[in-house]
């Protein structure tokens, strides 16, 4: 596809692609300087895989704080991430929950089923089966596993597991679009 054609511009700024990890962090940096959130978060990937800048994992929390108190759900979902398996701050569930929660609050599917596993691990399976079930109602196919193991552990009634379904299903027919099919088929070939 030829940049000529405006295909392959951002669809935001109608710029080209970043053609280096560098120029892509210096776009990045530019956001942040006018406060968005998932530029925060996108430069604390960086920072976490140590592309184009040395890897820093206390950097990368930092950033990823910064993106959450901005409004990224991502951010505190990251981080809590970072919490839960001591990336860089030592591992504390409390607080890897507490972002996690956070993220959630904002919307974050992903937190919302991460702390149904955190439930879980701790014994609370009722409370852990709820998370899942809010998760599982989005389209979230392993908290939808997660109820399916709770309606097999009889948590779950079998009107409640239908509804479940029933919601699962219709957020995935709204999902479904041929644009996102072709995303999906492109990352997964490369």
């Amino acid at each position: 596809m030829k940049v000529s054609e405006g295909k392959d511009l951002c669809a935001f700024c109608r710029t080209p692609p970043p053609i280096s990890d560098k120029e892509d962090i210096n776009r990045t940096k530019k956001m942040m300087v006018r406060g968005n959130a998932y530029a925060f978060n996108h430069l604390a990937g960086y920072y976490v895989q140590g592309l184009g800048v040395s890897q820093d994992m206390s950097k990368s929390n930092e950033l990823m704080l910064k993106a959450g108190q901005l409004g990224c759900a991502s951010g505190y979902s990251n981080l809590g991430y970072s919490y839960h398996i001591g990336n860089g701050l030592g591992m504390d569930e409390k607080k890897a929950k507490y972002y996690f929660e956070l993220a959630a609050m904002n919307g974050s599917v992903n937190a919302r089923h991460n702390l149904g596993c955190l439930e879980r691990e701790a014994g609370n399976h009722h409370r852990a089966y709820k998370h899942n079930i809010i998760a599982a109602k989005t389209g979230h196919k392993r908290s939808l596993d997660a109820v399916t193991d709770a309606y097999k552990k009889e948590f779950v009634t079998k009107d409640e597991y239908a509804n479940i379904l029933r919601a699962h299903h219709e957020r995935q027919k709204e999902m479904k679009s041929d644009a996102r099919d072709k995303a999906a088929m492109y990352y997964t070939s490369g």
